[in-house]
């Protein structure tokens, strides 16, 4: 399991969240991003590059008054 801290990037994370999901998870290991939620778009946002990365989100949520959390499994 890792943690993977994407708050300093703002609303530009998805890139980065990405790159992450493909190279940084192994095959079946669990991540845990946080992100800084400005536009609650973005939440929507981080669902889709998820989706689109082939992992499976496995839980989304608010983590405080300005940060949400995502935990994301990668599949393939």
């Amino acid at each position: 399991m890792k943690r993977i801290d994407l708050r300093h990037l703002k609303n530009d994370f998805e890139g980065r969240l990405k790159d992450a999901i493909n190279n940084d998870l192994d095959i079946g290991e669990v991540g845990i991003f946080l992100f800084e939620v400005i536009d609650f778009s973005k939440v929507q946002s981080s669902a889709d590059v998820v989706e689109s990365c082939g992992a499976m989100l496995m839980n989304s949520l608010r983590f405080n008054e300005v940060d949400w959390t995502i935990v994301v499994k990668r599949l393939k």
